[in-house]
């Protein structure tokens, strides 16, 4: 499944399963998010072989993410939340507005509920 992956891995994860010779099909996300993009194999024989080259790929990927962010860290480059608060603090209080009409909307019908 594609939803929610960074286009660089979905990109990564073709041109894997290209390099391996397994043939696939892509279906895209349906209109109202009900379901996520996807791949799908043509022949499900080779399935285990692509969930083994995917899952290889992940482990890769987590420890090459992993290195960077604490080589950023070590050399004090990575971002943290009061940085980001820094950066874009209309932004912040918008989300944090947000957030709070949401719950009190979605709370409310049960905290007025017994009055």
């Amino acid at each position: 499944m594609l939803g929610g992956v960074p286009d660089d891995e979905a990109d990564d994860i073709r041109a894997l399963l290209d390099g391996a010779g397994i043939d696939y099909y892509e279906v895209p996300a349906s209109f109202l998010g009900v379901s996520p993009a996807s791949l799908w194999l043509h022949n499900s024989a080779e399935l285990e072989r692509a969930k083994a080259l995917i899952d290889a790929y992940e482990v890769e990927r987590a420890m090459r993410a992993r290195s960077e962010y604490d080589r950023l860290r070590q050399e004090g480059l990575h971002k943290t939340l009061p940085d980001s608060l820094k950066a874009h603090p209309l932004r912040t209080i918008a989300y944090i507005a947000a957030i709070a009409v949401i719950l009190y909307l979605s709370l409310s019908p049960f905290l007025n509920f017994g009055k």
